[in-house]
């Protein structure tokens, strides 16, 4: 059985940001059948419609990846009840032009971590709607959110805090499911 490849998007651009050390800490906490790769947005232009046929390489390397990806694995902070610009940026970018989303048919689950109670619940769910126009398959269950995560990751970006890294775990388990499941419908 082939491994199931997800790629890892951080919402985040932050040098010490809790959503990236969310997802190193899923890279650790894999199910055997499944690798994890860690993608940031800094390298991303602003989104140009005059630019969606150009061959601008960090572009074309961002829709790459996600097309050979299984699933996808979004961490992201919350912004003013939202996602952050810059994720909604790469959204745009891996979306378009018109009959080019990258996204189209994969399934994808959400985790957020803020230093609010949230957890990025807010977030999450615009990003959920999103996903409705990507022709995206979002994992309902378990949902993660963590609040409050200043508490639960240390300075050095590691996981303190043993419940959280078991409802990584879990998140995994459960995509890595789901995506065999849609892999079968497909």
């Amino acid at each position: 059985m082939n491994k199931i490849k997800i790629l890892g998007i951080s919402g985040s651009l932050r040098r010490e940001s809790y959503n990236t050390a969310l997802l190193r800490a899923a890279a650790k906490l894999l199910p055997a059948e499944a690798e994890l790769e860690i993608l940031t947005l800094e390298k991303l232009p602003f989104y140009n419609q005059d630019l969606e046929y150009t061959n601008i390489p960090a572009i074309i390397e961002f829709k790459e990846k996600i097309k050979n990806a299984d699933a996808i694995l979004f961490s992201s902070p919350e912004y003013n009840y939202t996602i952050p610009g810059v994720l909604k940026n790469a959204i745009d970018i891996a979306s378009r032009p018109w009959g080019e989303n990258s996204f189209a048919g994969k399934p994808a689950a959400i985790m957020g971590a803020s230093m609010g109670a949230s957890g990025a619940a807010k977030a999450q769910y615009h990003l959920r709607q999103s996903m409705v126009w990507l022709d995206m398959y979002p994992l309902n269950k378990p949902e993660f959110m963590l609040g409050t995560a200043q508490d639960k990751i240390n300075e050095k970006g590691e996981i303190t805090d043993e419940k959280t890294n078991e409802k990584i775990a879990e998140l995994l388990v459960a995509l890595v499911d789901w995506t065999r499941k849609i892999q079968q419908i497909s």
